[in-house]
């Protein structure tokens, strides 16, 4: 639930800084020509995204034939998470690493290389197909367009300040040094936020994907194998298109540091320790 209404926050506090910073750079026409342009740019993406990204990676469908394993264990969880079966698509590369796409349940893909199903044990794998059904039971890709439709937004304000300055509802130019200071801070802004929505998204898919399995521990030793095999082993379609590295269980492109500020995924050892503790509390219920 936390994560949930840290989500409901961030999103509330993006919308908000949209409307202030489009108030002062550009009035109500500027904040509305900003809007239809981030939505404009975005639209596409939410519709064709997960065509886009099985292809940046390479990914084959494969069936309950061509991967028994796989599907079955995709089928079961969407079963017991009450979704529709998604399509499964398998990557080739050795990175163990795996995603979900889709703008609905009804429209939904999950893909994972042949690397992770060289490295996990079936019971690992399991928990890492249920945190991506959760993903899917969220509407993730939803919730992520919508804040990157508002970080654009607000993107597109911050470049028709810097290029004409900004102007009041009356049509009156700011002061200039201001409205550099809102075109370079107000994106920056943004993009904190929308990755702390996404880092939030993912605690919050690491819960229900427990909680669909039914195996936190699961979940967390995968997450500790993959985090280990992905530091040495490339993502090759992941460097080609690194666009694509947000999708992931755990981004191959992750830094440290600051530049966790702007990482889409929470540290690793954050995650496990969740899940543990998730893990512990059933295994050790309070007595009523």
């Amino acid at each position: 639930m936390f994560n949930l209404a840290k989500t409901a926050i961030l999103m509330a506090v993006i919308t908000a800084l949209f409307i202030i910073v489009g108030g002062m750079i550009g009035g109500r026409e500027g904040m509305l020509m900003a809007l239809l342009i981030a939505v404009g740019m975005n639209f596409f993406s939410y519709w064709f995204s997960d065509a886009m990204v099985l292809k940046m990676t390479n990914a084959r469908q494969v069936d309950e034939h061509s991967a028994p394993d796989f599907y079955a264990v995709v089928k079961e969880l969407a079963d017991k998470a009450g979704l529709p079966m998604p399509k499964v698509y398998l990557i080739d590369e050795d990175a163990p690493n795996a995603f979900a796409t889709g703008r609905n349940p009804d429209n939904a893909a999950v893909a994972a290389t042949t690397g992770i199903l060289k490295i996990l044990s079936r019971r690992e794998f399991r928990g890492v197909m249920a945190h991506e059904l959760a993903h899917i039971k969220h509407r993730d890709i939803l919730i992520s367009t919508i804040a990157a439709t508002m970080a654009g937004a607000i993107s597109a304000l911050a470049n028709f300040a810097m290029f004409f300055g900004g102007r009041d509802a009356d049509g009156k130019p700011h002061n200039p040094i201001a409205s550099i200071l809102v075109a370079l801070l107000a994106p920056l802004a943004a993009s904190l936020i929308q990755m702390s929505i996404s880092r939030a998204r993912e605690f919050e898919a690491d819960r229900g994907g427990a909680e669909i399995s039914a195996d936190p521990e699961a979940l967390a030793n995968a997450l500790g194998k993959i985090h280990a095999y992905a530091s040495s082993t490339p993502f090759y379609a992941v460097e080609r298109h690194p666009e694509t590295a947000q999708m992931m269980i755990l981004n191959p492109l992750s830094g440290s540091g600051l530049a966790q500020l702007f990482s889409t995924h929470p540290p690793t050892a954050e995650r496990v320790a969740r899940l543990l503790a998730m893990a512990k509390q059933e295994t050790n219920p309070r007595m009523g």
